[in-house]
């Protein structure tokens, strides 16, 4: 029988991914709300809709089993004590604890049926949705400007940061930008009501945490080899934490800490570094030195439940040494290009999905990194991405693996 969650690799055969189809949350940006809700452009719903069915399909005709974020939160809520409880919190994530704003919020959702409640909730509760007879003073305070009472979620379709799969179990972020905060929220019930998963998953970590880990860097190079980026929405507190906990429940004993430029353009570690075959990765050459070389810690399990640290910068080395390979082949983005390798990296030509050893999923924009991934051997699928990649994430970031076969 296979595990609810199981993957012990980045590269290992897809056999089921969980991905989130572009709903109206995308068509609630405003240019006034973009750098709120952590968007650069306004994706076209009906192309960004289609672009993201033929990734689906994409994915399906390889035998790979698709499920959906929305759909599974609809299953986990099918109970109304656990419908009410999930929004009472919702509602309160969204700034409302109590009063008049949060029970007129609480009222007008509780009436939906679980799908389109959640649709709701990820779409955006605009306040002229609901009626407040007695405006309570924080619904006073808020900024009138601003038409949302719940803030939509746009963000929803990179279905890979909330969460994180991790061995048989999965870690459930904690966020590091407003925007997304919520995200995980809805993970969480997922886990604990989905009948898919309810009490079969071990958490390695959960959201409930002042430091933050986002799932774009949290890549599972084997079956106890992990890499974690330092990043913009990764902080060093939380890779300690969550590795202490692997190191302790899993058999999890190695983690590579890689450093990366803390920037929007470069915001996770998948947008610079993947792995696509047991011995070959894709890397944005603008994180390595003139040498090839970048700052990293290999973590190991120290004394008394402590952890050991060493820092490196060859990066090859390391990974040869943790894989266990004679050679690592790095394949530049954009082949090193100093025009075309920044160009097709903010188009995410870093950001491979690999469904098997070697054979990955990439936008067809990139069409200079995906053709220097064919001369290096590797099975090439490309799929639309003129409004998806508005988004700022590639088909690794809106794909969540839920079952991988063991390489």
């Amino acid at each position: 029988m296979t595990n609810a969650i199981h993957v012990t690799s980045e590269i290992g055969k897809l056999k089921t991914v969980m991905l989130h189809r572009p709903g109206r949350e995308i068509e609630n940006i405003t240019p006034d709300s973009m750098e709120r809700l952590l968007f650069d452009d306004i994706p076209y719903l009906p192309i960004a809709q289609k672009e993201h069915d033929f990734f689906a399909k994409t994915l399906s005709d390889q035998g790979i089993e698709v499920i959906y974020f929305e759909k599974l939160a609809a299953e986990a809520l099918e109970d109304k004590e656990v419908r009410k409880e999930f929004l009472d919190r919702m509602i309160a994530e969204s700034g409302y604890a109590i009063g008049a704003t949060h029970d007129a919020l609480m009222e007008y959702l509780s009436d939906m049926e679980p799908q389109l409640m959640i649709n709701k909730v990820i779409e955006g509760v605009r306040g002229s949705d609901i009626n407040i007879k007695t405006p309570d003073l924080q619904s006073v305070s808020e900024n009138t400007d601003w038409p949302f009472l719940m803030d939509p979620m746009p963000n929803t379709y990179f279905t890979r940061d909330p969460q994180a799969s991790i061995g048989d179990g999965i870690s459930i972020n904690k966020m590091t930008f407003e925007a997304r905060m919520r995200e995980s929220l809805i993970t969480e019930y997922i886990i604990k009501y989905n009948k898919r998963f309810a009490g079969q998953v071990e958490v390695w970590r959960d959201r409930n945490h002042k430091t933050h880990i986002e799932g774009g860097d949290e890549l599972v190079l084997s079956d106890h080899v992990l890499a974690i980026g330092i990043s913009q929405r990764t902080t060093a507190n939380a890779i300690e934490d969550i590795t202490k906990k692997l190191f302790e429940d899993s058999k999890y004993d190695t983690i590579i800490a890689i450093s990366i430029p803390h920037n929007h353009a470069m915001m996770h570690l998948d947008t610079v570094f993947t792995m696509i075959n047991y011995d070959q990765f894709t890397v944005h050459p603008a994180i390595l030195n003139d040498e090839g070389q970048v700052d990293n810690w290999v973590i190991h399990p120290g004394k008394d439940g402590e952890i050991s640290m060493e820092h490196h910068t060859d990066i090859k080395a390391v990974l040869k040494k943790a894989l266990n390979k004679s050679d690592i082949d790095l394949i530049p983005t954009g082949n090193g290009d100093p025009i075309v390798a920044p160009r097709e990296q903010w188009n995410d030509g870093s950001n491979t999905l690999a469904i098997a050893p070697g054979e990955v999923v990439t936008y067809d924009r990139n069409y200079v990194s995906n053709d220097l991934l064919r001369e290096h051997g590797i099975l090439v699928h490309e799929v639309r991405s003129s409004e998806l990649s508005r988004g700022r994430g590639g088909p690794r970031c809106m794909s969540c693996p839920i079952v991988r076969e063991d390489i």
